[in-house]
């Protein structure tokens, strides 16, 4: 009797645990049977982040695991997981290399990639940035920032000097973009109830700055409803520069293009995202097609926008376009694996929603503008219905309710103090590889193969 060898399942690797990726991922283990493929997804942490909800969580309006979604929780969870980062792909050795967590590098074999490795924050050639500057990007950086930002008025109630209490009681953020404005709004909100339980402070002392290189403030919303969102922050007490950066930053002062000078001992850098440095090793700015066995989504992606209507127009860096990204490399990976015909990425954009906390917010759903109160109830609105469990949206909606009746808590937790709260060290920016460096991974992985 002759026997009938098994027949290797496709492999498939998704890189990335942002909103395109897991997308991707759960409608492959719906839609696909166990039989058809092997799935693996590569990810430093086993949970989606809701990260449009991270300003909210640095004020400590939510919990911070209220928006880190579990990706075990699901009933039909038979991916792998590969807790680490990809660090390099090698397209013609058809292999991924990952640093895991703890250190080891590794290299992954796959059939198909799918390439969702998102974005980090873009940052500058600016003297002292990588060293002062705090990020908006992760989990961790939200806690961290939340203990600093609450820590500060702590050394400013203990302080006896005046010039070092105004440094401490000062804060910059750049960056004007829907992160970096309801960073700004949110923590404002959370420094101006706070200091009511710190005798020794004058609530007036307290000076919130929003810097911009671009002319005006969230563009993407028109003019109209920048204005409006620019009035609401004027009227919390926000300094709102357009048109000015960061020249130089230091431990307790930052130097901006303007000559001004500000003493302060805390930097929000959020001026925009580029792609994860992983897209480098493929000797690429963005991913690009044109690569055999490679989808690439996400924020990572020059995805083309078929809906604007605009020759050339790209898919901005949204959550609802990850989302749906994720779903049609889903059906596409299936329709290649079914010799189907594959189908375009095309998806109108719904609209945008800004939260900035308390009673204000500005939105345009379907094109219709709101402000104050109803803008704001669409943006929960929305971003509670895009949560992907109900057990998230029940954390979310507790911890909503419980700050509207109980207000806000200033408790400094201090377990993170130890660990430098810089870019670098959070987004792990240096930690990938060369492109040789990942041809040479490749080649070893290939001669261990029998």
């Amino acid at each position: 009797m002759t026997a009938v060898a098994a027949v290797a399942r496709p492999r498939i690797l998704v890189v990335g645990a942002g909103f395109a990726g897991v997308e991707c991922v759960r409608r492959l283990e719906r839609r696909l049977s166990p039989t058809e493929a092997e799935i693996t997804l590569v990810t430093p942490s086993s949970y989606q982040l809701y990260l449009s909800l991270l300003p909210q969580v640095a004020a400590g309006v939510l919990t911070p695991q209220s928006i880190a979604v579990s990706l075990r929780r699901s009933r039909r969870h038979r991916t792998r997981i590969v807790p680490g980062g990809a660090v390099g792909v090698d397209t013609r050795a058809k292999v991924c290399v990952v640093r895991k967590i703890s250190g080891e590098l590794t290299s992954l074999a796959y059939d198909h990639l799918v390439l969702a490795p998102g974005s980090v924050t873009r940052s500058f050639d600016i003297p002292g940035l990588a060293e002062h500057a705090r990020g908006m990007k992760t989990l961790a950086e939200a806690a961290h920032l939340r203990d600093h930002v609450i820590a500060q008025l702590d050394l400013a109630d203990a302080c006896e000097d005046e010039a070092e209490t105004a440094a401490r009681l000062c804060f910059v953020v750049v960056g004007g973009g829907y992160a970096g404005t309801e960073t700004a709004a949110c923590l404002q909100r959370l420094t101006h109830h706070a200091v009511r339980r710190y005798p020794r402070l004058d609530p007036r002392q307290i000076r919130w700055h929003l810097l911009d290189v671009a002319p005006t403030l969230m563009p993407e919303l028109g003019e109209a409803l920048g204005a409006s969102a620019l009035d609401m922050l004027h009227r919390r007490g926000i300094d709102v520069s357009l048109g000015v950066s960061v020249a130089k930053a230091g431990p307790d002062e930052v130097t901006l293009t303007d000559g001004r000078v500000l003493r302060t001992h805390t930097l929000i850098w959020t001026a925009g995202v580029a792609a994860s440095p992983l897209i480098a090793t493929l000797e690429a700015e963005t991913a690009v097609p044109g690569l055999p066995g490679v989808l690439a989504l996400g924020d990572a992606a020059a995805v083309p926008d078929l809906a604007a209507g605009t020759e050339g127009a790209v898919c901005p860096p949204t959550a609802q376009h990850a989302q749906r990204q994720g779903r049609t490399a889903a059906d596409n990976l299936i329709a290649t694996l079914r010799h189907r015909p594959l189908v375009p990425y095309r998806h109108k954009d719904l609209g945008l929603v800004v939260d900035l906390g308390g009673r204000d917010g500005v939105a345009r759903p379907l094109g219709i503008e709101l402000r104050g109160l109803p803008a704001q109830a669409v943006a929960r609105g929305y971003h509670w219905a895009a949560l992907r469990t109900s057990v998230a949206r029940t954390r979310v909606l507790t911890n909503w309710m419980l700050n509207a009746v109980a207000g806000d808590d200033f408790v400094r937790t201090g377990f993170q103090a130890w660990r430098p709260p810089t870019l670098r060290e959070f987004e792990h920016t240096d930690a990938y590889l060369t492109p040789e460096q990942v041809r040479e991974h490749a080649a070893l992985r290939a001669g261990h193969l029998p």
